[in-house]
């Protein structure tokens, strides 16, 4: 069994990985300087690319910030539909989940 401890340790360094990612991608989104059209058109491809990993990268962050809130108010792996305690094993697998294995088909 994995302390709760541990998991609120991993979740705020996955956190600050992914803040940092994020800070990264709009670095990049902003770096365009003057350039001709096809460099532009190949940046604007880019863009979206980094625009899309900006978007997974906010998601994850809002479910791990709600996976701490539970911790914080002791509800951490128990299942937010059913009530049923989240296995240790699916935890592993997705630490910021908030529903079992069964709730979450």
């Amino acid at each position: 069994m994995t302390p709760i401890a541990k998991r609120k340790a991993a979740l705020q360094a996955r956190l600050g990985d992914l803040t940092a990612r994020l800070a990264q991608i709009e670095e990049g989104l902003d770096s365009h300087g003057e350039q001709d059209w096809e460099e532009l058109a190949i940046e604007r491809s880019d863009d979206e690319v980094l625009e899309g990993m900006g978007v997974s990268a906010q998601q994850e962050m809002r479910m791990i910030e709600a996976a701490l809130t539970r911790i914080a108010s002791g509800d951490y792996g128990i299942c937010a539909k059913c009530g049923a305690d989240i296995s240790e094993a699916r935890l592993d697998v997705l630490p910021y989940t908030p529903f079992c294995r069964d709730c979450a088909t």
